[in-house]
């Protein structure tokens, strides 16, 4: 029986749920710690392996895809933030640019069969490029307040595994939009492009005016020949070259092309061979 007028401990609090916005702001927080001042550039860290308790992977691995490519756009969001004001760390002598070493972001999330990582948490390792500087050891973060657990031999072994696993790329679009400059690779026979929004799903959504369609073009590429073509579904217009094109009429692309969607942005796309 317990006694009078002693406070019996109750159960732990429960951590909260892993959303999505968690582990998008814990890659900004890992960024942001990770930086390394050069002369002329402060590069960030852009390779992140980020693990999850197996249940909370089990709660995001259906959206994991649509996670990682809004993580990007935050991504690149902040460097633009930091590149257009003066930034937090300067000291004195010339400007510096943040930049990546590389030219996208390597996201990739695993589910934690060893059960290191807690119900609730996120750990995230990370490095400036996919091969790791002499010297610098990258940076490891939790969101409780822990020490990492994940070993550097298997996060390097799950790396590994990836991009052995990796779909092969087809073609790369490169562009800018609201959030700044992209690079989106093509992996698949069709891909839609377009401001997407509710109940209207894109492979590639833009973030820019509503002149661009919610589902603005499609690109779809020959699975014998490799070759690819272009059909505009707009309301204001597709341009390939400098011509436009007839709605619904599928045009073809060369191996390279500049592909202008309505008056708001360039797509500059080619095929990778």
């Amino acid at each position: 029986m317990a006694q009078s007028g002693v406070k019996q401990p109750g159960p732990a609090p429960l951590q909260a749920r892993i959303s999505g916005q968690i582990i998008i702001d814990e890659l900004i927080r890992n960024m942001e710690l990770g930086r390394l001042e050069l002369g002329y550039s402060i590069l960030v860290p852009c390779v992140f392996s980020v693990y999850l308790h197996p249940d909370d992977f089990a709660r995001v691995a259906g959206v994991q895809e649509i996670l990682k490519e809004d993580a990007r756009r935050a991504l690149n969001a902040r460097l633009g933030e930091w590149n257009a004001k003066p930034s937090l760390f300067r000291r004195a002598g010339p400007r510096k640019t943040y930049r990546i070493a590389q030219n996208d972001w390597w996201i990739e999330l695993f589910a934690d069969s060893e059960r290191s990582v807690p119900p609730g948490d996120v750990e995230i390792h990370s490095e400036l490029a996919e091969v790791a500087q002499p010297g610098y050891r990258g940076t490891k973060t939790t969101l409780i307040a822990r020490e990492p657990s994940v070993t550097s031999a298997r996060v390097s072994r799950d790396r590994e595994n990836t991009r052995r696993q990796a779909p092969r790329v087809f073609a790369e679009i490169q562009y800018r939009d609201d959030t700044g400059p992209q690079t989106y690779f093509v992996t698949q026979d069709e891909v839609t492009v377009g401001r997407g929004g509710e109940n209207m799903w894109v492979d590639l959504p833009l973030y820019t005016s509503d002149d661009v369609s919610r589902e603005h073009l499609r690109l779809r590429r020959d699975s014998g020949s490799g070759n690819f073509s272009v059909v505009d579904k707009s309301r204001n217009g597709t341009w390939l070259n400098g011509k436009r094109l007839t709605r619904d009429v599928e045009a073809q692309l060369g191996d390279r092309a500049e592909i202008r969607v309505a008056e708001s942005l360039k797509l500059n796309f080619e095929v990778r061979r």
